[in-house]
């Protein structure tokens, strides 16, 4: 049967109609191809840091990494820092730079402080951003002082759990442009939810390239090869929303079509029924039905893991939601946790980027509280809550421990962008397995072109 790719395939037939399950209407971005050169010219990303970085909102923290008035943490993208800080008004952005000489001046990535001293010349302001004191202010002339001004503020707005920031004063109103619906992240309480782990690799490719790797799940059966016994990565339901967000739902707990035995229960599977409180001896079925026992053991054991889950879907139990938001993250959304993904840009070399992922989940003081295996953290890993832990840094080759299948896309992509440079490639040959790249292409676009798109940023 030739595949209807306007319709494409629909994860739960049943969802009611304008829900968040639901299969949106397709939305036809054309098939042209993109200039390979925006991979790996200097000149594409001097264009990227005028028009796009500077005008879009990005997710700098979370909420729960500022609990009190006081607590900051540092969001930091190309060549700027920025201090983040929870203010008697809400949380409040502030260029990380002293107004006196430009020292930068905080250093430590997380904490809480009712002022900030420069390392520099001791200038002091406090977490409004407020210049509290000039050291020797005597020997300024009147004329200088009267210069003299608190931290250069930028536009930041909490949504879901979730820190935004935007360095363009003129820029819409965050819910306008996040792209996804009302309720869709507020349903996963990451306001409630603390980091548990946060990792910054480097990876030897461009930011766009690692943006569109977790945007697929065509490369699944190729470079993760394992997870086709677990995940129906040619049943994947593809979602456009506006402002280039999108969303993929992965059926988890149910074999690729891909696989021919359908029926037996292999080892993953089994795997999967066990970490639910399943014995795979006494699975009623064949392996088809894996899937559907997962949802129905969460709910039985609700009381038990901590988790309501009487607001989601038997789909948002089992599966994963991909969900991006434009220009650069993918949130990996689960009643129990979220991984959230965020492809930061080098701020000197095109053809490197950062891969920062924070993983979130709903804590617990009860020391049998374990997360649940998928979600791959380290074993001893402090699941409490009670301390932030510290960023873990990798550089280029070095493994991050981020699990196997991390591990695979990170010494696929640097052959990617060695690809890409070939006078023999022309620009990408996108199916409608990979229909978010070329809508978040399609965003990319409409900031990167001339004056004539500036008004339709802001419609």
């Amino acid at each position: 049967m030739a595949y209807d790719f306007r319709r494409g395939t629909i994860v739960n037939p049943s969802a009611p109609a304008g829900s968040l399950e639901a299969k949106l209407p397709y939305v036809d971005n054309g098939t042209a191809t993109v200039d390979p050169a925006r991979y790996h010219s200097r000149e594409f990303m001097a264009l990227e840091w005028e028009r796009l970085w500077p005008k879009t909102w990005l997710i700098a923290a979370v909420s729960t990494d500022l609990p009190e008035i006081g607590s900051y943490c540092l969001f930091e993208i190309g060549r700027e820092s920025f201090i983040i800080s929870r203010t008697e008004a809400g949380v409040r952005a502030f260029y990380n730079v002293c107004t006196h000489r430009g020292t930068r001046l905080v250093a430590q990535p997380y904490g809480k402080k009712s002022f900030h001293v420069c390392p520099f010349h001791a200038w002091r302001f406090n977490h409004r951003g407020e210049l509290l004191g000039v050291t020797d202010r005597e020997t300024f002339r009147d004329e200088v002082l009267c210069e003299a001004r608190g931290l250069a503020e930028i536009r930041c707005e909490e949504y879901a759990g979730i820190v935004f920031v935007n360095m363009d004063e003129h820029a819409p109103p965050l819910r306008e442009r996040i792209g996804l619906p009302p309720g869709y992240l507020e349903a996963y309480g990451i306001d409630r939810m603390k980091v548990v782990r946060h990792v910054q690799t480097e990876w030897a490719a461009n930011w766009k390239i690692g943006v569109e790797a977790f945007y697929e799940s065509y490369h699944l059966h190729v470079v993760h090869p394992e997870t086709r016994y677990v995940m129906a990565d040619l049943a994947v339901q593809y979602d456009l929303y506006p402002h280039g967000a999108s969303r993929m739902i992965v059926p988890i707990g149910q074999m690729s079509p891909r696989i021919k035995d359908q029926d037996t229960l292999n080892d993953g599977l089994a795997y999967m029924l066990q970490t639910v409180g399943v014995d795979p001896t006494s699975h009623q079925g064949d392996a088809r039905g894996v899937r559907a026992a997962i949802a129905r053991a969460k709910r039985a054991n609700a009381a038990k893991s901590g988790v309501d889950y009487a607001h989601f879907s038997d789909g948002q139990l089992t599966d994963s939601w991909a969900t991006g938001i434009f220009p650069n993250v993918q949130i990996g959304c689960h009643p129990e946790g979220v991984f959230l993904m965020r492809f930061l840009p080098h701020p000197t070399d095109p053809e490197r980027f950062f891969y920062n992922t924070m993983t979130l989940i709903r804590t617990s003081e009860d020391p049998h509280h374990k997360a649940p295996d998928w979600m791959g953290i380290p074993e001893g890993t402090d699941l409490s809550g009670r301390v932030r832990p510290p960023l873990e840094k990798f550089g280029v080759g070095e493994d991050g421990n981020l699990g196997q299948v991390l591990s695979q896309d990170a010494e696929l992509l640097p052959e990617v962008q060695r690809g890409v440079r070939s006078r023999g490639f022309k620009g990408q040959l996108w199916g409608e397995q990979e229909q978010r790249l070329r809508h978040f292409h399609a965003e990319l676009e409409r900031y990167l072109a001339d004056d004539r798109e500036s008004g339709s940023r802001g419609a």
